[in-house]
């Protein structure tokens, strides 16, 4: 089970309780809750605790990162961490789309330019996915500094090799020549492919370049997802999948086996490797020593622990040789959601604008993303609802709880446990702490 952290009355991190103490001390009102996510007390007149040596272990991923916190060999709470490197990747394709498709409009946009590149301009310029997921790790860093007591660092540094992963039989002079060696692309899949269409088969036709997966469903321009095809396969499947396109079960397979995996997620964590450990020493101040994924993972297997990032994060390091995970333990799921769109209004097929632009963001103190507590008293929709709010201009909002959707609640039945951060929580984890929230007061609004 997971701890519980506590702040003293002057805010300062102090070491993790139990639940049950937490309970206890809510219910005794010693203590207020201070944050939801992750569940923080503050105790109203204790100041001061004794303090063991606390580690923060990242094991860093290209979709989801596990991070753990362990005192003396106990692992005292876990977080997975998925991230939403795709989402930015499809946002960004998007705006380009839309930018070509006013230039070529001839519409009022600005003209194309290409000076302006930030790569060129900065030494530490990562891709703007990467950068979402390194943000991400660096954010909740400083967020569970605030909440224990850490006193150092221990990160997993992973590197891939990529020329390894296509090829598990490369060495020596191979990883200099590539798979391209005296070739040039179209001669090489000319070759490959026996100067025949790779979808019906027809030679002695003009052949055209097509790739497997399309460009448009996050395909790459590797060799190994390009094949030759006539011009009349090549339009005929358009930006379709090729499970779609070929229904033929064997030749859909010969296909396939000419591809490789991809190797997005690999690259991911080669480049988190070189500016994790520098930017969460820079930020936390903090000592931080980094250990290889052999490690992790003969640390793992050697105490019988299944695969899963936050348990690869608790055994990462020398203290991961022997580290006690307690019986039901489950981590703390979140998923990065940003904090809404910058789009100022809906657009139609054609790219012109089909509703107004937006309003405010709030109306009075709620954003659409906050965690709230809505009590209604009587009518058809009277009882206690707790989850997500989805605001209207016109004062009557939705909460979206475990069980549905609650609409046309007025706000004045609306009260704020937590602001949107960004991130997604599963609400049943502090569905426990129901009671203590019922006449919950922060500590911050209080001050």
């Amino acid at each position: 089970m997971q701890k519980v952290f506590v702040l003293s009355s002057s805010e300062k991190p102090l070491m993790p309780c139990h639940p049950a103490r937490a309970r206890e001390l809510l219910q005794e009102k010693k203590a207020r809750v201070y944050c939801l996510f992750p569940f923080t007390i503050i105790l109203l007149s204790r100041e001061k605790g004794d303090i063991q040596k606390v580690e923060l272990k990242i094991d860093p991923g290209s979709k989801t990162t596990g991070v753990a916190i362990v005192a003396e060999n106990v692992l005292l709470y876990a977080i997975n961490l998925q991230h939403r490197g795709e989402a930015i990747r499809e946002a960004l394709q998007s705006r380009r789309a839309n930018r070509r498709s006013r230039r070529n409009r001839k519409t009022r946009y600005r003209k194309a330019r290409f000076l302006n590149r930030v790569r060129s301009n900065r030494e530490d310029w990562v891709a703007p996915s990467v950068r979402s997921k390194l943000n991400n790790v660096v954010n909740w860093s400083k967020k569970l500094q605030q909440l224990v007591p850490i006193s150092e660092t221990a990160i997993e540094n992973v590197k891939f090799d990529l020329q390894k992963i296509q090829n598990p039989e490369i060495s020596g002079i191979l990883y200099q020549r590539g798979e391209l060696f005296g070739f040039e692309i179209r001669e090489y899949l000319l070759e490959k492919w026996q100067h025949r269409c790779a979808y019906c088969g027809k030679k002695d036709v003009r052949l055209e370049i097509d790739h497997i997966v399309p460009k448009s469903k996050g395909g790459s321009d590797r060799v190994s997802n390009l094949l030759i095809s006539c011009h009349d396969c090549n339009q005929k499947k358009g930006n379709s999948d090729l499970d779609i396109f070929i229904k033929d079960i064997a030749k859909r397979n010969a296909i396939l086996r000419q591809t490789k995996t991809s190797l997005s997620d690999a690259s991911h964590v080669n480049i988190l490797r070189k500016v994790l450990p520098t930017t969460i020493s820079s930020t936390l101040a903090l000592p931080v020593t980094t250990y290889s994924g052999g490690r992790t993972k003969f640390n793992r297997e050697k105490q019988g622990y299944r695969k899963d990032h936050w348990i690869d994060a608790a055994c990462v390091g020398v203290n991961g040789e022997n580290v006690y995970i307690p019986k039901n333990f489950s981590p703390l799921e979140v998923k990065s959601i940003g904090r809404g769109s910058r789009q100022v209004c809906k657009m139609d097929r054609f790219g012109f604008p089909r509703t107004t632009p937006k309003l405010n963001k709030r109306v009075g103190i709620f954003q659409t993303g906050d965690i709230v507590k809505a009590v209604v008293k009587t009518g058809k929709k009277a009882g206690t609802y707790f989850g997500k709010v989805a605001i209207r201009s016109n004062g009557y909002f939705n909460v979206a709880t475990d069980s549905g959707v609650i609409q046309g609640i007025h706000q004045k039945n609306f009260k704020l446990l937590q602001k949107i951060d960004g991130y997604q929580y599963k609400l049943k984890k502090e569905m426990r702490f129901l009671p203590a929230l019922k006449d919950r007061v922060s500590a911050r609004e209080e001050r």
